[in-house]
């Protein structure tokens, strides 16, 4: 129920669990069972449930308003888990009449249908031990190899029509597939309620419903609680940027522009056809943080990433001249959503410091991910967009010509250590007549499974955080298909075992050895070997540990001729240990390596006191280790 208190928190912007009021609340009152309904809609004249409890009559039960909170509330006897409703809105505005879902529904109808059902979630969780140990596993000093995943399309169901997999279905071997392959956290496109399965979830409706395409909400506990107790961590994809425009959902709510900007120059976005949410409203701010902090709450998530946060920051985001309306210091930068992302992650961080943030920001924000106090937007770590895209164009170029675009590599370093990065090579860059990471490789099919090898060795070495969107380990040959499973069958062929078998023992690797997470985020953790050796097309560089006690070599030649008695100047002498070689005959490469490591001679190079002369397998990422540091 509502009190006083809540009415005035919402009101200003600062209710942080509206999920606990707003919405359908299975209930007794008064020895009678029933449910309790209450929905914002400040403009309406008159608020009724409707549904297949009453036949789905426009004259259903009234819901009374809450002085002038805007807020309508309601008991409704004999309603209880299960029933589908809609909200019957009579609006002040020219007789508009409207039906809508629930914004704060538990769970809505499978799409095509749009109704709310009443739920209550319940659920009796078996991850105490993983709450409990989780902040260790999140913070940016632990490996963090994330595995990007659409539920829809990671395996499906061939004996049954190629359905896709229900929650409770994709658990355990989600779980057993994550694990086996090394990653730390599985990251979901958004699991909201979408109406349009082709938006992959960042169409969202229903907010605080997952989608019932594949179970319901306890089903998606279940999904949560299986990945934690493997020792998985999870990731919701989270889409504040905008919401899409069906009669059902949150546009144009009670006859007014409630949610979103009135004006189109604010309110709507251009490219993607959507609203966009009015972040200056308090009511709103408090939808959206209750909504954030809900995943978190009620479905143990140890990180949102928030989608699209670029077209939030800037009012001119995708527009024209003329076409945007300026602050009110004639600037483009959206100060409310500014307010809004600051205060987002002010209070995650304040109710669950054990989990991490993360942004799709795409633009060169500054201090996207550094602290509120300092002025940053509080973010714990931000997606590295410009690395992904310099190094898939370079990645997709024939080496001949790779010489020539040599700073597609070494730029990165000149802002690594600017924010928290995250490196990812996601679902955007597997769709849309972009191609599949293995197609754009250049090259026969040897060389391209070679290249896609290297750039996975490329992606372990470097510093930050890592992710790689579902299918890239099994070198797809097509795009992402969202309609279609993964292609499970090309591991019947050795070239695709390899890259799958070269992911797996890149994030066991990663994970093991301190130099190559630990200062992930801290530039003492990098050094540059040698950044300049473009006519070889071969970079070299060192990771470190926390302290320096350990120390890790990566050299990676990007063209196919291999470079025997390759010069590397180390910091000490002994025998440096081969680690990894994306070029082993057991990944499907030609086996030429350094039989296990290879012996420091003291011979200064490149200002180092000791060097080691080793075999650069063509297209091949090598890792070696330091002498006493195994």
């Amino acid at each position: 129920m509502l009190t006083d208190d809540d009415l005035y928190l919402f009101n200003e912007g600062s209710h942080l669990r509206l999920y606990d009021h707003l919405g359908a609340h299975p209930m007794s009152v008064g020895g009678k069972a029933g449910t309790h309904f209450a929905v914002w809609a400040p403009n309406a004249e008159r608020v009724s449930v409707m549904g297949d409890f009453n036949g789905w009559s426009k004259d259903g039960p009234d819901l009374r308003p809450r002085g002038r909170s805007g807020i309508w509330e309601g008991f409704v006897a004999g309603v209880g888990a299960g029933a589908v409703y809609k909200y019957r809105i009579a609006s002040r505005q020219r007789g508009y009449r409207v039906e809508k879902a629930d914004p704060l529904a538990f769970l809505a109808e499978a799409p095509p249908r749009t109704g709310s059902v009443v739920w209550d979630l319940a659920y009796d969780w078996g991850d105490a031990a993983w709450m409990a140990a989780r902040g260790a596993r999140n913070r940016l000093d632990a490996p963090i190899a994330i595995y990007e995943v659409h539920l829809g399309s990671w395996r499906r169901n061939m004996a049954e029509g190629a359905r896709p997999l229900t929650y409770r279905e994709l658990a355990a071997e989600l779980a057993d597939y994550a694990a086996e392959m090394g990653f730390t956290h599985v990251e979901f496109l958004p699991v909201m309620e979408h109406p349009f399965f082709g938006s992959w979830g960042y169409q969202t409706t229903g907010y605080y419903a997952p989608t019932a395409r594949y179970g319901t909400p306890q089903d998606l506990m279940y999904l949560v609680d299986t990945l934690h107790q493997r020792g998985i961590g999870v990731i919701f994809d989270w889409v504040p940027s905008h919401f899409p425009t069906d009669e059902h959902g949150l546009g144009y709510f009670d006859g007014t522009h409630l949610y979103e900007h009135a004006d189109a120059r604010q309110g709507f976005h251009p490219d993607w056809k959507s609203f966009i949410f009015n972040y200056g409203r308090p009511e709103v701010r408090s939808f959206l943080l209750s909504n954030a902090l809900f995943w978190l709450d009620r479905y143990h998530a140890d990180g949102l990433r928030v989608d699209a946060v670029a077209s939030m920051l800037y009012l001119d985001y995708s527009r024209k001249p003329g076409d945007w309306i300026p602050n009110k210091y004639g600037g483009r930068e959206n100060l409310d959503a500014i307010a809004f992302l600051r205060r987002l992650n002010e209070e995650v961080y304040h109710a669950h410091p054990d989990v991490q943030t993360y942004a799709e920001e795409s633009t060169a924000w500054p201090m996207v991910s550094r602290p509120t106090y300092v002025g940053g937007l509080g973010f714990g770590a931000k997606w590295d967009m410009g690395w992904m895209h310099d190094t898939l164009r370079y990645m997709s170029r024939e080496p001949v010509h790779r010489r020539f675009h040599h700073q597609e590599l070494t730029f990165r370093m000149l802002y690594a250590f600017n924010e928290n990065f995250v490196l990812p090579l996601s679902h955007d860059e597997a769709v849309h007549g972009k191609r599949s990471l293995l197609a754009k490789m250049p090259g026969d099919e040897w060389q391209k499974h070679a290249n896609l090898r290297l750039l996975f060795g490329y992606l372990y070495g470097q510093a930050g955080k890592k992710l790689l969107f579902m299918g890239g380990e099994l070198a797809q040959w097509r795009e992402w298909q969202h309609d279609e499973s993964l292609e499970w069958h090309l591991l019947e062929f050795a070239l695709h075992r390899g890259a799958q078998a070269c992911v797996r023992d890149l994030n066991r690797l990663y994970a093991r050895e301190r130099a190559l997470h630990e200062l992930d985020c801290d530039p003492a953790g990098f050094e540059w070997v040698d950044a300049s050796d473009a006519d070889n097309s071969v970079i070299t560089f060192l990771r470190r540990s926390h302290g320096g006690d350990e120390t890790v070599l990566v050299a990676c030649n990007f063209t196919p001729v291999p470079r025997h008695g390759y010069r590397i100047g180390v910091p000490q002498g002994g025998f440096w240990h081969e680690l990894l070689n994306t070029d082993a005959e057991v990944y499907g490469g030609s086996g030429q390596g350094n039989f296990g490591g290879i012996e420091a001679q003291p011979v200064a190079a490149h200002g180092r006191p000791f060097a080691i002369s080793v075999t650069l397998p063509p297209l091949a990422t090598i890792v070696l280790k330091a002498p006493g540091d195994l």
